[in-house]
């Protein structure tokens, strides 16, 4: 089957709601391709794991209004530059994480050699309100790995990210922006002058479609996409609550390196590294030369190879129940029990989009009222 008809079929099993990332790849998986898919019969999406009546009723229902081959043509018309897993230049490393994105949009400069993973991608986070000192190591670092053929990763938000990939830019380097909105929406709209420049030495990529507007759940679920283009990623400073320790999450579920930058005890944007360095983090000090080092001596992933979840992680602190949770995460934790429930259960006892209640449970993970267990399974704490 040709890429074009490959790519018609996941672009139109994305528009079906209830069906994420994970979904899509069981899909993939049991019928070896999505055009099959499309067009079995509901007793036969019944035999894919994940596939309770909710989602075949939805499935049924949405499947029946779109005709691949016109929302194919009518979708290029205004997102002119996207990718889906079955075009070749789909990121390979992005390929290989539990959750690929089933669309990736992209505006930019394109290297190929980042997409295969010839060129070295490490991705930079942190908090958008750093200290001098968390801006000064930023620019540091984000200098040193341009000069040495990284391409720096970020999320083009205030503060570390828009220091990272100016320091990389002003060095001479390529920079990544993953972002929460659709790759022509310029947010937070001060950062226009940021944008126009990466557009000109290196690309805006998302998940999301043309015109998409910031939403705040859709920044949890983009550091997914950080992580995963990323060999490794550096948290520069990072509050306990801060949305960087959710990339530093996704990190080791994909089993790339993390490293931190270690600050004063008493300092809150640093409270978020220290707990990453008690956790088994890497140490970043004042040898960057050791950095680069260990950065280049991380062995190519095999893109031949799924990675697997092999990270074991420390049991969290267990804190009350916040009484103040925002409605989604009140609404996936009251789904939750003290017995472990799988995450596609989850997702069907919410109704709530798979990719939602993935960075939902990610943020009840850090705040200490949930636990993961292996086989993707949840629990409260």
């Amino acid at each position: 089957m040709s890429t074009v008809e490959d790519r018609k079929y996941w672009l139109s099993w994305s528009q079906i709601s209830g069906i994420g990332p994970i979904l899509l790849q069981r899909l993939h998986q049991h019928f070896d391709n999505l055009e099959t898919a499309w067009k079995a019969s509901p007793a036969e999406l019944r035999k894919v794991e994940g596939f309770g009546f909710q989602t075949l009723e939805k499935v049924v229902q949405q499947r029946s209004k779109i005709n691949p081959e016109q929302l194919l043509v009518q979708h290029q018309q205004i997102n002119s530059h996207f990718w889906t897993p079955a075009d070749s230049e789909y990121p390979q490393l992005l390929k290989e994480i539990p959750t690929p994105p089933p669309i990736l949009y992209y505006r930019g400069e394109v290297d190929l050699q980042e997409n295969s993973g010839q060129k070295p991608l490490v991705g930079i986070v942190g908090t958008r309100k750093p200290t001098e000192y968390g801006i000064k190591w930023t620019r540091q670092i984000s200098t040193a790995l341009a000069k040495n053929g990284f391409t720096v990763v970020s999320g083009m938000a205030d503060g570390i990210d828009a220091e990272s990939h100016t320091a990389a830019m002003e060095a001479g380097g390529r920079t990544i922006a993953v972002v929460g909105t659709g790759v022509d929406v310029i947010y937070p709209h001060k950062n226009k002058d940021l944008y126009q420049k990466i557009l000109k030495s290196g690309i805006v990529i998302s998940e999301y479609p043309a015109k998409t507007a910031p939403n705040r759940t859709h920044f949890p679920r983009r550091n997914r996409i950080i992580a995963g283009l990323s060999r490794a990623i550096l948290v520069m400073e990072a509050g306990t609550k801060s949305g960087a320790l959710i990339t530093a999450t996704y990190a080791n579920e994909f089993c790339r390196d993390v490293y931190a930058l270690p600050g004063r005890v008493d300092d809150e944007p640093s409270q978020g590294c220290l707990k990453l360095i008690s956790q088994g983090a890497g140490l970043i000090n004042q040898q960057l030369s050791e950095l680069l080092i260990m950065l280049g001596a991380i062995p190519q992933i095999d893109v031949d190879t799924p990675i697997v979840k092999s990270v074991v992680k420390s049991d969290p602190v267990p804190q009350p129940i916040q009484p103040n949770l925002e409605p989604e995460l009140q609404q996936v934790i009251n789904t939750l029990a003290v017995d472990a429930l799988p995450f596609d259960f989850i997702v069907q006892k919410t109704g709530m989009d798979a990719g939602l209640v993935s960075s939902s449970l990610l943020q009840l993970e850090l705040m200490g009222l949930v636990s993961q267990l292996p086989g993707m399974r949840y629990q409260r704490v």
